[in-house]
């Protein structure tokens, strides 16, 4: 890993783990909702849901990670409970997918302060 590889690793990933949190919390709300506003819940957390693999993508080319694709996997698996119509069973898929990215969070912070980046 080199150091701008790192930097960026860090800022995706710190932006990702928001998304997945947001993503997650939204599934939480869309569970308690009446049958009459699960439709339109459901259509705004598959485009969150679809902007957050957006940024993985992003991240595998800008920030070269084998564990990106484990994220990306994950978040796959997620939308497709989504596309499902089950989409509280998601919440397992993004939730694994978040400690995956937190991984490499961690990593890219280590390697920043070995270099006294931070």
């Amino acid at each position: 890993m080199e150091i701008k590889e790192a930097i960026l690793a860090f800022s995706q990933s710190e932006k990702i783990k928001t998304g997945l949190i947001w993503a997650s919390q939204l599934l939480e709300l869309h569970r308690g909702l009446p049958d009459s506003e699960r439709r339109g819940s459901e259509r705004t957390i598959k485009a969150i849901v679809d902007m957050i693999a957006n940024e993985i993508r992003l991240s595998s080319r800008v920030a070269a990670n084998a564990s990106w694709k484990g994220v990306e996997r994950a978040v796959d698996q997620g939308m497709i409970m989504i596309n499902s119509g089950v989409a509280s069973e998601s919440v397992a898929h993004l939730t694994l997918a978040l400690s995956r990215v937190t991984g490499i969070s961690h990593d890219s912070m280590s390697f920043l302060r070995e270099r006294g980046m931070l």
